[in-house]
Formats: C-alpha cells, structure tokens, sequence
C-alpha cells in the first residue's frame, strides 16, 4: 500500500520493449530506474508506484531497479508513453510505523486521464484533467473535497462537472517535486480513485 507522497523524481535509465506471442495484450516493457538513495534497504520482490503504478522490483544493482511491466499494465496505464531520460515519480510501499499523510493508494490504475487545461495564478496552478472511458461509471468515485491519486500523487479534487472534466488545484512545492510540474497539455496522466469510495459504491444496491 501506498498514500501517494511522492518521496523523489526519477529517472528513467533504459526501457525495452518486449514481444510476447498474445496479440490479445500490447508487449510487455522492461524499465530500468534510477532510484537514487531510495534504494537503501530495498530488495528484490519489494513494490514501488511508478507514476501509481505499483511494479515490482525484479532487479537491483545499487540505485538501479529494474522491473517488468506485464501487457495488461500497459494497456490499463500510459507507462507506455514514457522513454529514455523521462522522470517518473517514486513512491516505496508503506511501512506499517509510517507517518500516514496522504490516503489509501494502491497502485492500481483505474483510467486514463489527458490534461485539458493548466491555469497559472500566482500562488498556484490549476490542473482541468478530462477522464478516458465510461465517464458515467468513473464520476461515482468522484467528490468535490476528496481525494484521488493523479501520477501518484495524492490530491484533493477541487470541482467536478457533466463533461468528464475534474480540476485540482497545485502548490509550487507539488510542482517541483512531481512529474505535473513537467507535463502540459495533451499529456496523458495514470488515475486511481479513492478505494474507500469503490467499496461503498459496490456494496450500496443499485437501482
């Protein structure tokens, strides 16, 4: 488990594609991360969120991970959009002793989202992410106030309206230290929704 506090920005080393003989899903990539001093007490096995993607470690070479990204992975997230010298945001899997500052990240992507918008004030920037695929289904997750995980990063929805459009809005420090910083517009982004959200809304009966 995660809670979207994005630890460092990190660069992508090398990425291969690798083919696979099921046309059913795209090829499976190979990542390899430069994951600086959060290597330290990391073995192999261990999971990290990738741009809220929790991979698993399946190689470590001092600050070097490398990790295999199934087909399925990268067709439910825009991990294949990355490339050589790309920065990604890192998070490591939670520590039960852990301050909890953010909320409950799996690292499990739900949909795709494209930035709309980005709006610059003076003491902020304000995000309009348009969601990919079954709007209808996805607003349920959704409330003005609470909290989803962008690129892994755990934000707090500002408005949400009828056209599959959301805004959140940035501090400096969010966009120095993630990848939102970088990205624009037109640029595509992982989004997970709050799991506390997902449970109610499984378990109420449906009309």
């Amino acid at each position: 488990m995660f809670t979207g506090i994005i630890e460092s920005l990190c660069e992508i080393k090398s990425i291969n594609e690798m083919k696979t003989g099921n046309s059913k899903y795209p090829a499976e990539i190979k990542l390899s991360i430069d994951i600086r001093n959060l290597g330290k007490g990391l073995k192999i096995g261990q999971s990290i969120a990738v741009n809220g993607v929790c991979l698993t470690i399946t190689k470590l070479n001092n600050n070097i991970a490398e990790f295999l990204v199934i087909g399925e992975t990268v067709k439910k997230t825009c991990l294949d959009s990355i490339k050589k010298g790309d920065r990604v945001n890192i998070e490591r899997s939670m520590k039960a002793s852990d301050r909890f500052d953010g909320h409950f990240v799996q690292g499990h992507v739900d949909r795709i989202g494209i930035i709309h918008d980005k709006i610059v004030f003076p003491t902020e920037t304000k995000l309009i992410i348009k969601i990919s695929e079954e709007p209808k289904e996805s607003f349920q997750y959704i409330v003005q106030k609470g909290s989803i995980t962008i690129d892994g990063i755990s934000l707090t929805v500002v408005d949400i309206d009828n056209k599959n459009l959301l805004s959140i809005s940035l501090i400096p420090h969010t966009l120095k230290k993630t990848t939102l910083g970088i990205k624009s517009i037109g640029d595509k982004v992982n989004i997970e929704f709050d799991i506390i959200g997902k449970y109610i809304s499984k378990l109420l009966p449906k009309n």
